[in-house]
């Protein structure tokens, strides 16, 4: 905008820039209150040099131009126009002038008028600690708003009171907005496209690149400039939860979206419960398992060679089994996805007498084991003690703990006139320095020799007197 040359009277214009395509309206302020809407981009009128002066394009408010002015009160932003992703910090650049002569008595800024002056926002409800003004009372009024909301979307002016007037600034648009991921589908079968958008509800400054996340974790290699990313054939691995974030705010993600990839059946299988062998006259129930999303609606039964269905259902129970079940099933699984057969179960069934044969055969066998094993023993028994090594053992008398006989002899006394009785020689007892049992004095008469008799004995012999003649 720049002033005329008149030296009362000036004309002010608004310029642009670029040509416009359509015919606009302009929009003029003084000191940062709307004072006329034209489609001249011309402005004349008498100004005072204390009056500042800007203008705008109409519905582009936010982009008003820089104020002038020859001895006046002015407010400048960097900016016009800011936009800042929720969560984050912002500071609203600013600067502003003043007649030399006057003294700052208050600097605030508002979004709101209350009554018939602006409303400081240091006193509104929920800004405590939420915004802090960083200028000071000679020309620096930056403004400093953090961990920002949706709800802070506003048009934010500076205000400043000095001893001979106050003065507003035009306001700076703030555009608070979060990260907003899109899924053009959020079920697709596998080999589907799936395309995913980043994006905000206004241009971030400087343009920035993305990063993108499944399931919490990034997803390697996928950082890029583009707001777009596209997955070219899903699979049932591409299933999950995604998300995006702006570079450098990794911590202020988008909202997850999930993705759904939809299949029909597979890994269809059948499994046979009792497993084991299956007689005439029991029951067996066959179950069909299959990996499908979604999850199988429809099971079906059939045995091979069998034209009609057998049973529905995920469970096929067969009661009373007779020798005509015997052969092959399978199963069908069915989703909206498609179908698929399980491979073929072969039901072998035994009959009856067979069952009984078996378990008479085992008992026989085991009835065998323990007759041979009976034998074994004893015969390792009988070998572990002969004849030979107990003699041997008898006649060494070392180590044995039962008694040990001497050779035993009877002498027949010479008889005397008067003695008819039979006397016997004394008889001596023989034992090893280790012998502990005690000695017997009774004699017995020799038994008959038993083969497995550990002690044999010396003979006995006895001689009768001759009787007196």
């Amino acid at each position: 905008m720049t002033p005329g040359t008149e030296e009362q009277r000036r004309t002010l214009t608004c310029i642009t820039t670029c040509t416009l395509t359509d015919k606009p309206t302009y929009i003029w302020y003084k000191n940062g209150d709307k004072v006329k809407e034209d489609s001249s981009s011309l402005y004349s009128d008498y100004f005072s040099d204390a009056d500042s002066y800007s203008c705008a394009v109409k519905y582009h408010e936010d982009l008003l131009s820089p104020a002038v002015c020859q001895n006046c009160w002015s407010v400048t932003y960097t900016h016009q126009s800011i936009c800042v992703l929720k969560g984050s910090t912002v500071n609203i650049s600013c600067s502003y002038t003043y007649p030399s002569y006057h003294e700052i008595k208050k600097a605030f800024w508002f979004t709101k008028w209350s009554g018939m002056d602006a409303e400081d926002l240091s006193s509104v409800p929920g800004y405590e600690g939420h915004i802090e003004y960083l200028g000071d009372k000679e020309s620096n009024c930056t403004l400093r708003i953090t961990d920002l909301r949706l709800s802070d979307s506003a048009g934010y002016r500076f205000r400043f009171i000095t001893s001979g007037g106050k003065f507003s600034g035009s306001p700076v648009s703030l555009t608070v907005t979060d990260v907003v991921l899109e899924m053009n589908r959020g079920s697709v079968s596998e080999g589907e496209r799936v395309t995913l958008r980043c994006h905000t509800k206004c241009t971030l400054d400087p343009i920035t690149a993305y990063s993108w996340y499944k399931n919490g974790q990034p997803i390697p290699n996928s950082n890029t400039y583009s707001p777009v990313y596209i997955l070219f054939s899903v699979s049932s691995e591409d299933t999950g939860r995604y998300s995006c974030a702006v570079k450098g705010h990794e911590d202020l993600p988008s909202a997850e979206e999930t993705l759904t990839v939809t299949y029909g059946p597979r890994n269809t299988s059948v499994s046979v419960s009792p497993s084991g062998e299956i007689v005439e006259g029991s029951s067996v129930t066959l179950t069909c398992s299959s990996d499908a999303n979604p999850p199988v609606d429809k099971y079906t039964w059939y045995k091979k060679n069998v034209a009609s269905p057998k049973a529905s259902g995920q469970s096929y129970s067969i009661t009373n089994i007779i020798s005509e079940d015997r052969g092959e099933y399978y199963c069908e699984a069915q989703n909206g996805r498609g179908s698929m057969n399980s491979t073929a179960l072969m039901i072998i069934i035994a009959g009856k007498q067979a069952s009984v044969l078996t378990a008479a055969v085992g008992i026989i066998v085991v009835v065998l084991v323990l007759i041979l094993c009976l034998s074994g023993l004893m015969c390792f028994r009988k070998a572990s003690k002969s004849p030979s090594d107990t003699r041997d053992t008898a006649d060494d008398g070392q180590g044995d703990s039962s008694p040990v006989y001497d050779n035993i002899s009877s002498v027949a006394m010479s008889p005397t006139d008067n003695q008819d009785d039979i006397h016997y020689t004394s008889v001596h007892f023989s034992h090893s320095k280790n012998q502990e049992a005690p000695l017997y004095s009774t004699i017995q008469l020799p038994q008959p020799k038993k083969q497995e008799e550990d002690v044999q004995y010396s003979a006995l012999k006895f001689n009768l007197p001759t009787a007196a003649t």
